[in-house]
């Protein structure tokens, strides 16, 4: 068996905590019985993305020998793992689960919403207008690659301050679709990049809309979901809003598969 850049799990150091399971687009890491572990070699490409999540220094890079790394496994395991957090195990229903491992905000869920909603009268007790959000977790950084929410979903990426600027954005923007967010200033926006050209290969996405704020440092949003457009190597309809600070619309565009990627080109060349 060949030698390979593979990661490596001091079990001693590991205190944990579940920070590096997320980090891994892969799905190659778990907490079990309080510890992180490598599920399956196949499944570790080595670039080492949870290398930096973890505070106790327990995972490191090493050459070894490995099987190849397996994309389709990969994809296998992730979609398999998406319908059991979604679903629950089919094959075993009557005995119950384990209690999940690592931060219970990570699961992958999914809302029934009805299709029309109206908000009850403002004099009503609590009154409040129905969410629209049908999917859970929302950060990019946290969503799984393959999930039953993403297939024929019409995608919204937002920068995590439209929700707060935008005061109709339940009824606006995310009615109907599945919703992504992420902050292009405080995250690493190449993984974005990255973990959205997953998202859009492994699945069938019927559009992309994204919402940024004017703030100039909002607009690597955009660029990213470009690129991760581009590296998909999909012809999928892309809107772009951006938002300005007192709440309003200032500029939508759209464009159609290869003509946002042809837009793309031309604005790196200028």
């Amino acid at each position: 068996m060949p030698k390979r850049k593979i990661i490596r799990i001091d079990e001693e150091k590991c205190d944990g905590c579940g920070l590096c399971v997320p980090a891994c687009a892969e799905g190659a890491i778990q907490v079990i019985d309080g510890k992180a572990r490598l599920v399956s070699d196949v499944y570790c490409d080595g670039f080492g993305d949870c290398l930096g999540e973890c505070p106790q220094g327990a995972i490191t890079i090493v050459d070894r020998e490995a099987e190849a790394f397996d994309e389709q496994a990969v994809k296998r395991h992730l979609a398999d793992q998406a319908e059991k957090r979604v679903f629950g195990d089919r094959h075993t229903a009557a005995e119950p689960e384990p209690p999940p491992s690592g931060c219970p905000g990570m699961l992958a869920r999914m809302f029934q919403r009805p299709l029309a909603a109206h908000p009850p009268a403002s004099d009503a007790p609590d009154a409040h207008a129905p969410s629209r959000l049908v999917n859970w977790p929302i950060q990019l950084n946290l969503v799984p690659v393959i999930a039953p929410y993403f297939q024929g979903a019409r995608l919204l990426i937002a920068a995590d301050c439209v929700p707060c600027a935008f005061a109709d954005f339940h009824e606006r923007f995310l009615a109907g679709k599945t919703l992504l967010i992420g902050c292009p200033k405080l995250d690493n926006v190449g993984h974005y990049r990255e973990k959205m050209a997953q998202i859009l290969r492994g699945n069938d996405i019927q559009s992309v809309e994204v919402l940024h704020m004017e703030v100039p440092c909002c607009f690597g949003l955009v660029q990213a979901v470009r690129l991760a457009l581009r590296d998909s190597g999909k012809e999928i309809p892309l809107a772009i809003t951006r938002i300005g600070l007192r709440g309003e619309i200032c500029e939508t565009s759209t464009s159609q598969g290869a003509s946002a990627q042809a837009h793309l080109g031309a604005k790196e060349r200028s």
